[in-house]
């Protein structure tokens, strides 16, 4: 019988410590004060996508319980940048969390908890004892089947205290931008300057006449869900897009008349003017957290969805599921647009040799393509696993890849995020994709170091354009810098630096602010576009390298044996229809360090082997389990119809081997230590 999972001890949890408290109002705050409340502890870091996701699974939850549950986000950080206090507090500003934040850049309550991964959650009752662990994202539905219980045993035991919670909301930094994310620019005909559709003010008139011959750019106003056209000072404001309430809802677009909804929209493409003018609409969006692909006409102002079901896309959603050589599934995917899972679209470019529309799916680690004429949809490439893997598509191993950018000779270039990576999908002219490195070592290595690629680091950048000589720039967005990656001679140099998280560059071309070509920076952070010129020498930096410090496992070489714990929520049951539901992906870094045990094959128990010559590495173990809304009785059958989950989480452990260390490692996918 499938049970919510409870613990059988009582663990008392450990204290909260770290260096501040946010959204207190600055209090701070402790267990004691928290007694009587039902509390949801969310390790969380505000680089990882799956930690986004799950802020949003939660909202629901902590509207629906407001005054009996209490969320508290541990930032836990994994990147050097984002142990800054000050990037912390506009990260909680950005993605908009209410409930109070706990910095802990030591790690100091991320060890209390046994924390391996982000995200990780763990539900503490009324009277201070842990009673859940979970790892991963998609644990909002046996949440809402462990929290009413909670509360039913406590009121029942008079434990339970109803009544407002801790969270004090902060004071509002932005001004006419909030986090923008990306920028486009719109030639002379193609935007307001055209003539069409603008908030309709008559100094936004006034300002589209006198720009008719400079062209404007068309901003993703990322915070206040919305688009903005800005003339070429990036001051003025031509028009609008979007009514700026965050949801989804097609129609008017532009201006005070919008009823169109986007919800923090990032990458937008122009299409070339053919295209555009068979498609019906003239810009591509990126809708990351609608899940969405939509379609902007700026000759009419309305706004359209083109391709995504509104559902988060899981691996194996659909057809793309990795086989037991990590092998996924690329090609076109099934079906209407409509009714293609996405998973928080980041960007997206125009692609020449395809005749497509490139998409950076950061959600699942992968490369769609879409196709605007006939809305195909298709895995371009990766396997959805994450990582740093080059070579053939369906083989290839991304990381929340968020910048893409095109390149004379028709090759992509991806900003791959959480490797600290430069990639490219170089296409061949039939079409054919193989996928490269250029910068970057791995899931846990960054810093600020340039010269030769190999030995050159970044820290999650976002953005990546193709300067005029054919190198690439690059939006170092942790080290508010731009970088430059020259493919000629294999190095690496600093353009510019002193920029508040840029999360996109762009080559100018208009002359805007004098005769060269210069880069347009969307400086996230400072919630403003910039001009920043191409300097003739670049500077050479050098930093360090660094890789996310965690505690180290000890393990002793030779056999360990890996168990992941794994129950499903009550209500649910493990989805046994075609075998078993249940699955493990293990590798290492380096890979010397895995004599046996490594590959992918079915259930959440294995026996590694690990080399006695190796003195220390990183075992990367993706596990996952699927299961369905059904009968509580173990031979009860699972309806045809019935809603299935799909439970995963990545780890990274750091391990050091040593002749008494542990010989058994045990993971939590939903379980408790």
């Amino acid at each position: 019988m499938s049970e919510t999972v409870r613990t059988h001890l009582r663990v008392r949890a450990s204290e909260l410590v770290g260096r501040n408290w946010l959204n207190t109002g600055g209090k701070s705050l402790d267990l004691e004060a928290l007694r009587g409340k039902i509390v949801l502890l969310d390790f969380w870091t505000f680089c990882c996508i799956n930690c986004l996701h799950v802020l949003d699974e939660l909202r629901p939850l902590e509207e629906q319980y407001s005054d009996v549950l209490v969320t508290v986000g541990v930032h836990s950080p994994k990147f050097e940048h984002e142990a800054d206090p000050v990037a912390l507090a506009a990260a909680v500003e950005r993605y908009e969390i209410h409930h109070p934040v706990l910095d802990d850049p030591e790690l100091e309550t991320w060890k209390a908890y046994t924390a391996r991964a982000w995200p990780t959650l763990v539900v503490i009752d009324p009277e201070g004892y842990i009673v859940a662990h979970l790892s991963g994202e998609g644990h909002a539905d046996g949440l809402a089947v462990l929290i009413p219980e909670l509360i039913a045993e406590h009121e029942a035991k008079g434990t339970l205290h109803r009544g407002s919670g801790p969270y004090v909301a902060p004071e509002p930094t932005s001004g006419t931008l909030r986090f923008p994310g990306k920028a486009l620019f719109l030639p002379p005909g193609r935007g307001s300057t055209a003539g069409g559709p603008s908030d309709g003010g008559s100094a936004a008139g006034a300002a589209a006449d006198g720009a008719a011959g400079k062209g404007s750019w068309l901003v993703t106003d990322t915070g206040h869900h919305r688009l903005v056209e800005l003339g070429t000072d990036f001051q003025t404001v031509l028009g609008t897009f979007g009514s700026g309430v965050k949801g989804h809802a097609d129609g008017p677009a532009a201006g005070d008349a919008a009823v169109a909804q986007f919800n923090e929209p990032q990458g937008l493409v122009l299409l070339p003017e053919d295209v555009a003018a068979k498609a019906g609409y003239d810009v591509v969006i990126a809708d990351s957290v609608n899940h969405r692909l939509r379609g902007l006409s700026l000759t009419d102002g309305k706004a359209s969805t083109l391709a995504g079901s509104g559902v988060q896309r899981l691996l194996e959603a659909g057809p793309a599921r990795v086989d037991e050589d990590a092998a996924g599934f690329t090609g076109q995917l099934g079906g209407h647009p409509l009714d293609v899972a996405l998973s928080s679209p980041w960007d997206v470019v125009w692609s020449r040799k395809l005749n497509a529309v490139v998409v950076a799916m950061a959600g699942v680690h992968q490369i769609f393509s879409f196709d605007p004429v006939s809305g195909a949809v298709a895995i371009l490439a990766g396997n959805g696993l994450e990582g740093l893997l080059d070579g053939a598509p369906h083989e290839a191993w991304f990381a929340q890849p968020s910048g893409l950018a095109e390149d004379g000779d028709g090759n992509i270039w991806v900003a791959d995020s959480e490797t600290s990576a430069i990639r490219k999908l170089a296409i061949d002219d039939d079409g054919t994709v193989t996928v490269e490195s250029a910068v970057g070592k791995g899931l846990f290595d960054f810093g600020f170091r340039d010269g030769a690629a190999a030995d050159a680091r970044l820290q999650h950048p976002l953005g990546v354009t193709v300067l005029p000589d054919g190198s690439v720039a690059i939006a170092d967005t942790y080290n508010g810098a731009v970088r430059r990656y020259d493919p000629v001679s294999g190095t690496v140099s600093t353009l510019a630096r002193g920029l508040l998280e840029p999360s996109d560059v762009i080559v100018d071309h208009t002359q805007s602010a004098g005769s060269e070509p210069l880069l347009v920076v969307v400086e996230a952070n400072q919630h403003q576009l910039v001009y920043v010129p191409i300097p003739k020498e670049a500077q050479q930096v050098d930093e360090g390298a660094v890789q996310t410090h965690r505690p180290k496992s000890p393990v002793a070489p030779g056999p360990l044996q890996l168990t992941v714990r794994f129950t499903a929520p009550t209500g649910q049951k493990l989805d046994d229809r075609w075998g078993d539901p249940t699955q493990l992906k293990i590798s290492s870094t380096p890979p010397e360090l895995l004599v046996a045990g490594g590959g992918t094959s079915v259930g959440l128990l294995r026996t590694l082997e690990l080399s006695p010559d190796v003195p220390d590495g990183i075992l990367h173990i993706t596990a996952r389990a699927a299961a369905c809304d059904g009968p509580e009785t173990e031979d009860g059958e699972i309806p045809d119809h019935a809603a299935c989950h799909l439970y995963q989480q990545d780890w990274g452990i750091p391990v050091v081997l040593q002749g008494d260390g542990d010989t058994e490692l045990v993971l939590d996918l939903r379980g408790m230590d």
